[in-house]
């Protein structure tokens, strides 16, 4: 890898900069039959690229090279090919290549499917791949691509589906579905390669129940058929083994308190149980023989990614709000280390509790490190919905808080990590609820002095800038500044332009489509409050966006400019937000730069 910045540069950017340049990379993903060759993702040449690396050798090779950047890729099992997405500048609909790991011509990995949104990918041993797809004609269609053969069509369905995985055989694939027409909720259905069905597991008893299943992988040996899902039925996620020949389902009795997923020891002989509670995040060890739970030493803080290799050793991507992510093994030491510039740290967050109108709401809270407050505060509203704000470092808030301003991001109704009910209490009130929530916060951090009630900030992006600007007309009155990256503006319109899994999704939350529920629609639109609007807004969106797409957002720009509001929009050449290291550092400064000049 190579990092461009030099040393003088380094002197002269400021922290915040420096932050987003610093090179980064992802948790490295490995060959489960050559478990020296790697793939994983970095910025080191300042747009974030997939990178090969033979770790026998230590020779990293970058293996994507795309104006916009690439972030989707996967080795086959053997180790001798990298599959990866190509889309066209960010629009997330495009077609597989294939790449040899040693370097050389990228090739259509799936020759005979045309370009899609991806819905799940699982590589075989044999060469097979199963390939899902989404289409706004099709809807969601599984393939089964055998080298040298035409795609075969196993599965296909108006609703949202996807695929799971493949077992290590290479005989049996595992299928997420919608088609009770839930598309919060899941349902499982595991076929043959011809598509004959069989097992089904659905919790939701056909649409009855909101209860989800999670495809996290079949055991790695051959001829078994144990499939290991997360289940809700005690109110969190959490896992369990199904047999798929026998219908035998193995409760695991993992009794932590917050979600909890895992993925099977390569042996398959234990999981690596990953437990997310309260913003934070562990990593535990569970012996499938005799149920035992071991934890596996990790600093206090978010893991974002874990893996067991061969040897019995986890390599894990860690970080605090306060120190930078880096890959680390309980073997000890860093896994993989980028060159160049490091990134300075941040101020540690604080956590605070506030008691709401749906029960207790968890905000984090950075403070500068000068000075008493009041603070001009930021609102940093995390998108989702179902996402949550954690113990992490992030550059976008670190840089506010060199700039003077507090930090508070809230995990609303609708955020993960805090149990089912929370995660699904945003169904019908789209938006509204959420904002409640905000509001209770809000309320602590002014009366608590924290924040000055003259000088408060509601930004976010994608579910957050969606929130932003609702926020801002539902309560004109509450905020000095809205900044929204990649928002929905325009629900309507934003329905009827986006990808058909977030239509599946919107019907879910809404209860029906514009036409069958215009009065919910209305009613969660920032469209509707856009007259009511009094703060400044800004505005940042990718014109390839298929999640929150361009059109909705310039008639809501035109609703500010016909009444004459003070507004800035920002159009970029990409989709749902930047891969390029410089267009987001541009970004960034725009948005304190509108802030300061409204603020004083």
């Amino acid at each position: 890898m190579t990092e461009k910045t030099g040393d003088v540069q380094d002197v002269a950017m400021p922290d915040w900069e420096k932050r987003f340049r610093a090179p980064r990379v992802s948790l490295p993903d490995w060959a489960e039959e050559a478990p020296e060759r790697a793939l994983f993702v970095s910025n080191a040449t300042g747009t974030y690229e997939l990178y090969a690396w033979d770790r026998a050798t230590g020779a990293q090779r970058q293996a994507t090279d795309r104006p916009n950047g690439t972030t989707d890729g996967v080795l086959t099992p053997d180790g001798e090919s990298i599959w990866w997405f190509s889309d066209t500048d960010g629009d997330e609909f495009g077609v597989w290549m294939r790449q040899p790991f040693a370097g050389g011509e990228d090739q259509p990995a799936a020759p005979g499917l045309a370009a899609s949104y991806p819905a799940g990918l699982a590589l075989g041993r044999d060469g097979t791949a199963v390939v899902g797809r989404s289409t706004d004609e099709d809807g969601s269609t599984v393939h089964v691509v055998r080298p040298g053969a035409e795609p075969v069509e196993i599965y296909r369905h108006r609703e949202s589906a996807g695929v799971g995985d493949l077992s290590y055989d290479g005989t049996l694939v595992a299928i997420e579905h919608t088609e009770h027409g839930d598309a919060l909720h899941s349902a499982l259905r595991v076929t043959r390669l011809d598509g004959t069905s069989v097992a089904e597991l659905d919790d939701t008893r056909g649409g009855e129940a909101e209860l989800g299943l999670e495809v996290l992988g079949f055991a790695p040996v051959h001829g078994d058929t144990r499939l290991l899902v997360r289940h809700q039925r005690r109110g969190r996620w959490e896992p369990m083994v199904w047999d798929v020949a026998s219908g035998e389902e193995t409760q695991l009795g993992i009794e932590l308190p917050g979600d909890v997923a895992a993925e099977w020891y390569p042996d398959g002989s234990a999981l690596l149980v990953a437990h997310s509670f309260e913003a934070r995040s562990e990593l535990w060890r569970y012996d499938v023989a005799t149920g035992r739970l071991t934890v596996v030493p990790t600093p206090a803080g978010t893991v974002s990614g874990a893996t067991a290799r061969p040897d019995g050793t986890v390599e894990f991507l860690w970080s605090s709000a306060a120190e930078p992510p880096v890959v680390r093994s309980t073997s000890g030491g860093v896994v993989l280390d980028p060159p160049g510039m490091k990134a300075p740290g941040s101020v540690p967050v604080e956590d605070v509790w506030v008691q709401g109108p749906g029960g207790r709401i968890h905000a984090l809270v950075q403070r500068p490190a000068a000075g008493e407050g009041p603070f001009p505060t930021v609102f940093e509203i995390h998108g989702g919905p179902t996402w949550h704000d954690s113990d992490a470092f992030a550059a976008g808030p670190a840089a506010w808080v060199d700039h003077g301003y507090a930090v508070v991001r809230v995990n609303y109704r609708g955020s993960t990590g805090y149990g089912r009910a929370w995660t699904d209490a945003l169904k019908h009130r789209v938006g509204l609820i959420e904002l409640e929530d905000i509001a209770a916060v809000r309320q602590w951090a002014v009366s608590s002095g924290l924040a000055d009630p003259a000088k408060l900030v509601l930004a976010g992006g994608s579910w957050g800038g969606y929130l932003t600007l609702l926020g801002l007309g539902t309560e004109p009155d509450a905020w000095a500044v809205g900044l929204a990256a990649v928002p929905v503006a325009d629900y309507v319109t934003a329905y009827h332009d986006e990808m058909e899994a977030l239509k599946a999704l919107d019907r879910t939350l809404f209860g029906g489509t514009p036409q069958e529920v215009p009065e919910r629609f209305a009613a969660s639109s920032p469209l509707t409050y856009v007259d009511a609007v009094k703060a400044p807004v800004y505005i940042s969106a990718g014109v390839n966006d298929p999640r929150c797409p361009i059109r909705q957002v310039e008639n809501y720009v035109d609703r500010l400019e016909a009444r004459g509001a003070a507004y800035e929009v920002y159009r970029y050449d990409a989709g749902h937000g930047s891969l390029v290291v410089e267009e987001r550092i541009k970004q960034v400064r725009l948005e304190i730069d509108f802030a300061a000049r409204y603020l004083g």
